[in-house]
């Protein structure tokens, strides 16, 4: 299909997004939409862009954090601290359906582009702006990354063991944060022809990475706040439903069974560890007991699935109907057969050269994600302030008083200058 008519057939084909962006939470949020064919125009500072450009360089010369989050984007350096850049960011906002930031506390109202400035000026424009506590609390103001989230609102405090707490490898509080202000742009976007009808399409919203945090610990919340009890974090199980763990075979492997509801427990129980002891047993007649009785659940099944290998254990599991993995490592997940089977795999452009990347997770019958290059620093700065009608001579007086910078170019060895 040509290109023309994949984006033409998007989702989100004509919106337009304006980003300024650094890490992670709005560059999900962004590229999530460019997913769904919207067009992204990342506003980088000329000094040196996001921030996560230069978090490593494992990709080819990149970051792997930039490459993950930054695909399908068009890049523009503007010096926003400037009367100039802010005058071009006015013009590309005249154009636009949409405003994602997550700036420093404070950064967008010392831009003047805070929601709230630019409801008058922009009517139309959805504005979305992602920080890390929400306004109007005694936190507000302070700085927040994923990890200073995780752990103030307590999500370390339920991940790891008893007394060594940990944070979730993914970055959870961005990820998630980011895919909330992309639902929520969405939905604004389908309800924008009757705001409208109202007068004003535009809308604001605000989207913090601690409330979004709240969200995902609502069973946790719920748990303590009516129990009064502080679950332990159980490494490879939970506090939820047992038995549900982590048991190492014989042939070397770790295997992951679980449980959900008592009759899978009855199966479980005689069709696979065959322990009809355990069955009739009324001290584990309902999750709540079992869950009171987990470590001797988890001795009865580690001593059994240590006498049979990994392939035995997930066959009989899979015949009563039992949820089962296997632990995989990073390393091998990439060559999972299942990412195989189902073709997930694509190739996306960077300035570094092709590189491996998956398809985004919604299969959307008739739509192929567009799975556009990753941009080089100000890449399309000329293209698109050419767009606004400023002509070459003005780009070139642009860039002489530091305006805009200069685009990353690739050398002959593709490592990004």
């Amino acid at each position: 299909m040509p290109l023309e008519a994949v984006a033409s057939s998007a989702p989100l084909a004509g919106v337009t997004v304006v980003a300024l962006e650094q890490a992670v939470s709005a560059p999900m949020c962004t590229r999530t939409l460019a997913d769904f064919g919207a067009r992204v125009i990342k506003v980088e500072s000329p000094h040196g862009g996001d921030l996560s450009r230069s978090l490593d360089s494992v990709v080819n010369g990149l970051a792997a954090h930039f490459v993950w989050v930054n695909r399908g984007k068009e890049s523009v350096t503007l010096d926003l601290k400037t009367s100039g850049g802010m005058n071009i960011l006015y013009r590309l906002l005249e154009a636009a359906d949409v405003l994602v930031s997550n700036l420093a506390p404070g950064a967008t109202t010392r831009l003047g582009v805070s929601p709230g400035q630019l409801a008058s000026r922009f009517p139309d424009l959805i504005a979305v702006e992602i920080d890390g506590y929400g306004p109007g609390g005694p936190l507000s103001g302070k700085r927040a990354y994923d990890l200073l989230v995780q752990a103030e609102s307590g999500t370390c405090a339920v991940t790891g063991h008893k007394d060594a707490p940990a944070k979730p490898g993914p970055a959870v509080a961005d990820v998630t944060t980011g895919l909330y202000a992309a639902v929520s742009v969405m939905g604004l976007l389908f309800g924008r022809d009757r705001r409208r009808a109202g007068g004003c399409g535009g809308a604001a919203v605000a989207v913090s990475l601690f409330d979004t945090m709240m969200e995902v610990l609502g069973y946790q919340l719920n748990y303590t706040r009516h129990s009064g009890v502080d679950q332990q974090p159980l490494g490879m199980s939970s506090p939820a439903v047992a038995p549900y763990g982590a048991y190492r075979t014989a042939d070397g492997h770790t295997v992951v069974l679980g449980t959900t509801h008592d009759l899978e427990w009855q199966r479980f129980s005689r069709n696979v560890i065959e322990r009809p002891d355990l069955a009739d047993d009324p001290q584990y007649a309902t999750n709540e007991q079992r869950a009171e009785h987990r470590a001797a659940l988890d001795e009865a099944i580690a001593d059994w699935c240590a006498g049979h290998d990994l392939a035995h254990i997930q066959q009989s599991a899979d015949a009563a109907g039992i949820g089962n993995s296997r632990f995989n490592r990073i390393s091998e997940v990439i060559s999972h057969p299942h990412l195989q089977a189902r073709d997930r795999w694509r190739v996306v452009d960077t300035p570094a050269g092709p590189i491996p990347a998956l398809l985004p997770p919604p299969v959307i019958g008739g739509f192929t994600p567009p799975m556009g290059p990753v941009p080089a620093l100000g890449e399309h700065t000329e293209a698109v302030l050419g767009e606004l009608g400023i002509g070459a001579d003005e780009v070139d007086q642009l860039r002489a008083s530091g305006v805009i910078g200069a685009t990353d170019v690739a050398g002959a060895d593709g490592k990004v200058r």
